[in-house]
């Protein structure tokens, strides 16, 4: 006898999980009670579709934060309780539109049983008696209301992201440290540009480099964000594993963008990895013409990605190397859904610490790093348990 569409995805979530990402796979849930799903349908004043209930018989949503599981819409898979105030929370919103719109927008047969959690977004049930509508799988977007088209029933949609997870990097299910992100990759651009094209002329009406950046410059802790606990490692580690780490990242995007097959370019790189100093930090100087010149020819063919490259390698020829592998970093995500791997080993792959929080960069001791406003916070917390204790 076939099994329940649900538990036989489930099993092949939980299996994939469990070998490629195993904290993700420590978020979800125990099974919910009977008890408490009878409990949510009372307070509702509805019936879970029968595919809803043996989900959460399953798990019983999944924990927050950064480790928490995702499905492929960045919604986090919600707990009974969650499900209740989140859908209570819509029926708030939409008793404020008129009967036309809270047609399309949210009715009370509609139930959020994953969350975008950043905006009022997520996953909704239809526990309607339509015909053909009940247990149909929808999202909710704010600004558009909620739109059913996304599949026919939660069986079917876990089912296809049990495909997506054993599809690989291809269908955008990413592991890192023992987690699941899900990414996409931008597609490869035409190539354009010659390795044999002059250089512009000195005088030539160019975008101006920003040439104020220095190796000794500050960076602040918010230019870390999104690199999670790579942003950490890079944080702690010595100056100068940061600056190898810069001029490993810094080829990879020349090769990823095309830059490398510019002489001016390639030989600034090779300088650099040879330890020594940087070319003159002036407009005219052969490496910033020809930056200057890929800027303005990138703008003119809104290839932002080489335009982004070119102002990532002024950062990496003359200015922090904190920053350089910042701008790489986010700059090689577009392009390679292996970006996290790459950086952990051009960072020497030491251990990893855990994603840092206010905390942590409160008590971060790094001339190198801004950290003035944590660093006050975390004094002022150390002085309130000192008064306490």
């Amino acid at each position: 006898m076939r099994r329940d569409p649900v538990q036989e995805a489930w099993d092949r979530i939980d299996a994939w999980l469990r070998e490629h990402a195993p904290r993700t796979f420590a978020t979800l849930g125990p099974p919910a009670e009977p008890e408490e799903i009878a409990a949510a349908e009372r307070e509702l004043g509805i019936t879970f579709p029968a595919e809803l209930v043996a989900s959460l018989r399953r798990h019983n949503g999944a924990v927050g934060g950064a480790d928490a599981f995702q499905f492929s819409t960045h919604d986090r898979l919600l707990t009974v309780s969650e499900i209740v105030h989140d859908t209570l929370f819509m029926r708030d919103v939409a008793e404020g539109l008129d009967d036309e719109d809270s047609a399309y927008y949210w009715t009370d047969a509609y139930v959020k049983f994953g969350s975008y959690e950043v905006t009022a977004d997520g996953l909704t049930i239809d526990c309607g008696r339509e015909q053909g509508a009940c247990g149909a799988i929808g999202r909710f977007f704010d600004e558009t209301g909620t739109d059913f088209g996304t599949a026919d029933s939660l069986g079917a949609y876990l089912t296809e992201l049990a495909d997506l997870l054993e599809g690989g990097h291809d269908s955008g299910a990413v592991t890192f440290n023992g987690r699941l992100i899900w990414e996409w990759a931008e597609s490869p651009r035409p190539e354009w540009g010659s390795a044999v094209e002059p250089l512009p002329r000195p005088d030539e009406e160019l975008p101006q480099l920003d040439l104020s950046c220095r190796p000794t410059d500050v960076v602040h802790v918010s230019r870390f964000e999104g690199l999670d606990e790579l942003g950490a490692l890079i944080a702690v580690l010595p100056r100068e594993r940061v600056a190898e780490a810069a001029r490993k990242q810094l080829r990879r995007v020349a090769e990823d963008t095309g830059l490398d097959r510019y002489p001016e370019v390639g030989a600034a790189l090779d300088a650099l990895d040879r330890g020594e100093a940087p070319p003159p930090r002036e407009q005219t100087g052969p490496p910033a013409l020809r930056l200057r010149a890929v800027i303005a020819q990138a703008e003119a063919r809104r290839d932002h990605v080489l335009k982004w490259a070119a102002e990532t390698t002024v950062h990496g020829i003359w200015g922090s190397p904190y920053e350089c592998v910042r701008m790489s970093a986010h700059l090689h995500g577009r392009l390679h859904l292996g970006w996290r791997t790459d950086l952990h080993e051009d960072l020497g792959s030491p251990p990893l610490p855990p994603i840092p929080d206010d905390r942590f960069w409160g008590a971060l001791r790094n001339p190198a790093i801004d950290n003035a406003w944590h660093a006050a916070q975390y004094a002022g917390q150390q002085d309130e348990q000192g008064e306490q204790g």
